[in-house]
């Protein structure tokens, strides 16, 4: 049975945060992006794979090479769901910040 990863569970993780975010303005093979952080590469591996499971990232063979990138349509897919939780609580400090411009201490 092939179960798929949750991308929000994916994304929960910060090594795999820290991941996208590396790959955000290039691709990049599995060493180039290992070589940023303390740990194992097969550690880095794994990271990978999950992200490639779950869709995050897309990976392109060339020549003993595999690039990761992301799959910009899978990002826009969570940050379209995310977007109002964000206008919620956009609008929330938004109300807070006018509060607090009226708000006046009383002295005792």
């Amino acid at each position: 049975m092939n179960l798929r990863r949750d991308p929000f569970q994916a994304i929960a993780d910060p090594t795999r945060r820290a991941i996208l975010l590396l790959l955000a303005s290039q691709s990049m093979t599995a060493g180039a992006i290992a070589a940023n952080f303390d740990t194992a590469r097969p550690t880095v591996s794994k990271h990978l794979q999950i992200l490639t499971e779950c869709e995050l990232l897309k990976q392109e063979q060339n020549g003993r090479e595999v690039h990761y990138s992301l799959n910009g349509q899978k990002m826009k897919e969570i940050a379209d769901f995310i977007e109002p939780f964000r206008m919620i609580w956009e609008d929330r400090f938004n109300k807070l910040e006018e509060i607090m411009k009226n708000y006046k201490p009383t002295n005792k």
